[in-house]
C-alpha cells in the first residue's frame, strides 16, 4: 500500500559575516519524525536541497524541494539527525555581512516555511549574540560527496564522524569496566577477618595445658 506523501515543516535561521566563514551559514531544520536512516535520501547541492523519506510511525512519505536564494558550499556544511528531526547548518559561499533576504531563490509564501525563533538574531545584533558553539559541537560533517553533491547520504557513518556525538563502542567500554575492576581487585586490602591467624607456638600450648590440669579439680573415686 502507497504511504501519503506530505511536505515536512521547515525552519530556518541565519547567520552572516564578512571575515569569518564558520559564522557565515544558514540554519535548516526539517521536522521528519521517525525516519529511520535506511528509509530517507537528501540530496544537497550548491543551490538546492531534495529530502525524501517514509515514517515508520505516522506512515507517510516527507517529500521538500528547496531551491536557495544563493549558493552554499555542501562540503563545509554539517547534519545532525534524530528521531524527531533533521538539522542542518548550511556554509553560505560568499562571505557576506548582510543577511539573505529570504531563503528560498523565489519570492512567495510557503505554509510549510517558518522562521525558527530559537536561533534568529537580527542582523545587527549578531556581535551581542553568543557563539553557537554548543550547538555546533553535535553537528556531523556532510557525508559522500562528488562534485558537490550528496545523493543518498549514508547516514550510518555520520555517528563515526561526529566526534562528540558519536556513540561510543559499547565493547570497549565493557572491556574497560573488566580492566578497571581487575586493577581494584589487586589494590584493594586484606581484610581483617581473613588474615591467617599465626599458630600457638608449642611451648605456649604446653604452659597452657599444665595450668588446666593443675586447676582443674581431681574427683575421688568412691570404693
Amino acid at each position: 500500500m502507497a504511504t501519503e506523501t506530505i511536505t515536512p515543516e521547515v525552519l530556518w535561521a541565519q547567520r552572516s559575516s564578512s571575515m569569518d566563514a564558520a559564522k557565515n551559514h544558514v540554519f535548516l531544520t526539517l521536522m521528519v519524525s521517525d525516519v529511520p536512516e535506511k528509509e530517507m535520501k537528501l540530496d544537497l547541492q550548491p543551490t538546492k536541497l531534495t529530502f525524501t523519506g517514509t515514517s515508520t510511525s505516522k506512515k507517510v512519505t516527507y517529500h521538500v524541494e528547496l531551491e536557495f536564494y544563493a549558493e552554499i558550499d555542501p562540503k563545509e556544511s554539517k547534519i545532525h539527525h534524530t528521531d524527531r528531526d533533521i538539522e542542518l547548518v548550511l556554509r553560505k559561499k560568499e562571505l557576506k555581512e548582510e543577511y539573505w533576504p529570504r531563503l528560498l531563490k523565489e519570492s512567495r509564501k510557503l505554509h510549510f516555511l517558518k522562521t525558527n525563533f530559537e536561533k534568529w538574531v537580527d542582523e545587527d545584533e549578531q556581535d551581542a549574540q553568543p557563539d553557537d558553539d554548543d550547538y555546533m559541537s553535535k553537528m556531523n560533517p556532510m557525508a559522500g560527496g562528488g562534485d558537490g553533491g550528496f545523493g543518498g547520504i549514508d547516514f550510518s557513518k555520520l555517528g563515526a564522524a561526529q566526534g562528540m556525538g558519536g556513540m561510543p563502542d559499547l565493547g570497549e567500554m565493557a572491556n574497560a569496566d573488566e580492566d578497571s575492576s581487575d586493577d581494584d581487585d589487586e589494590d584493594m586490602p586484606e581484610l581483617e577477618g581473613d588474615e591467617e591467624k599465626p599458630e600457638a607456638a608449642p611451648e605456649a600450648t604446653k604452659k597452657t595445658e599444665e595450668a588446666t590440669n593443675t586447676t582443674a579439680p581431681k574427683i575421688q573415686e568412691v570404693e
